[in-house]
């Protein structure tokens, strides 16, 4: 298993607004755009840093506080559950492409744990 992204989350009403500060003033192009989430990225960047403005997590969830992306959700699910850690939500197919399943770190973070399809 390993980890191949993680994005952090920031819950604001109006998603939309996050474009003139992250795009303009940072330059990061919007790589994604549901209505309910906008991501930023430095598409050039060979790590692609990111940043999500969103009013939900999708599919009716909370926003989640880090969002990280696995190559196999399977094996990290399973590890979660050896730990005895109580899921949140999922696992899930989501309709747009990835698979996740949400469980709180030991701060009490929502972890939004990913892969794509």
């Amino acid at each position: 298993m390993a980890v191949r992204r993680i994005v952090t989350n920031i819950a604001a009403p109006r998603p939309e607004d996050a474009r003139p500060f992250y795009g303009g003033i940072l330059g990061l192009d919007v790589v994604m755009d549901h209505g309910w989430i906008v991501t930023l990225a430095a598409t050039q960047a060979s790590a692609a840093p990111q940043v999500s403005v969103a009013s939900e997590g999708g599919s009716g969830t909370p926003v989640p506080d880090i969002s990280i992306e696995v190559d196999d959700l399977d094996e990290v699910l399973g590890r979660v559950t050896a730990a005895s850690l109580p899921v949140e939500y999922g696992p899930a197919q989501e309709p747009w492409g990835v698979r996740r399943f949400y469980v709180r770190d030991p701060f009490g973070r929502l972890v939004n744990i990913l892969a794509h399809a």
